[in-house]
């Protein structure tokens, strides 16, 4: 789906990651709020349908739910952040909608937790419950974000290591003095496609598609690229380099059952960590 690796690579390191329990519930907003999730539905599949790669941002931005703040020092902001995470005009369009339909009760992250699923829906991908009781923080988290964020060319004990602590994802292009590890034709092909001197995020008319197999859907080529060693990125492709996870990458290319179902799980389990309910926030 959408750019090459964000969203497989955040799946990989949901998988290893520790999670914590919160008091949520996929039914929080059924009196407060009946038409929120059909509310948010409606606009995410406007706004898909109108750019199908919008589904894999989306999808991201739930990641990030200290990205939207206009009075705090946002974590869009942070270095690893910079020119790269993109689809907040939307999220603005989803939170406008549901405050006409319920003022003051939906927060920001559960529209997140819920935009992520319904955009991955849209694009074939599977479904899944979310809990939602999630409040919005009244902070930012900027400098922690500059250390915690893997980089594009993070090593895999690297990756595992930052993810069981803070589950996030990296995005960055196939430019680097150490990506042997990526066919050299791909690589090439990708830097046509977006020249360095361009950001597909800021620029429209220089969006290309990084996913060159299935740019628009959510499937399992992810995995099936990095065995042909055409990772995005680095961090990609670390993935299925003789290490610890070439046995997930080589199940996941051959099972999609097992990959949706996991990818479902997993989505769950980061929805679960350390979010602010009842009185906080």
């Amino acid at each position: 789906m959408g750019r090459g690796g964000e969203t497989w690579l955040m799946l990989v390191v949901l998988v290893l990651a520790t999670t914590c329990e919160a008091q949520l519930s996929p039914t929080f907003y059924n009196i407060t709020c009946p038409k929120a999730l059909s509310t948010i539905r409606k606009v995410i599949s406007r706004e898909v349908f109108k750019e199908r790669r919008m589904a894999a941002s989306l999808l991201r931005l739930h990641f990030h739910d200290a990205l939207f703040s206009p009075t705090i020092q946002s974590e869009k902001y942070a270095r690893n952040n910079a020119n790269s995470v993109r689809g907040f005009d939307v999220i603005d369009k989803i939170k406008a909608a549901v405050e006409k339909t319920c003022p003051g009760v939906v927060s920001c992250a559960d529209i997140l937790a819920v935009a992520a699923r319904d955009a991955t829906v849209l694009t074939g991908g599977p479904s899944w419950k979310v809990k939602l009781g999630r409040r919005d923080s009244t902070t930012a988290y900027k400098n922690i974000v500059d250390i915690d964020l893997p980089a594009f060319n993070d090593s895999l004990p690297v990756i595992i290591s930052l993810s069981r602590r803070k589950d996030l994802a990296q995005e960055r292009w196939v430019y680097s003095n150490n990506s042997n590890m990526i066919d050299a034709g791909y690589a090439f092909a990708r830097q046509r496609d977006c020249p360095l001197t361009s950001s597909p995020y800021t620029d429209n008319k220089k969006l290309a598609n990084l996913d060159y197999v299935t740019p628009f859907s959510f499937d399992n080529n992810y995995f099936k690229n990095l065995i042909l060693k055409k990772g995005l990125l680095e961090s990609d492709q670390a993935l299925y380099n003789g290490g610890s996870t070439d046995s997930i990458v080589l199940e996941y290319s051959a099972n999609t059952t097992i990959f949706r179902s996991d990818f479902a799980s997993a989505m769950i389990k980061m929805g679960d960590i350390l979010p602010l309910n009842g009185s906080a926030g």
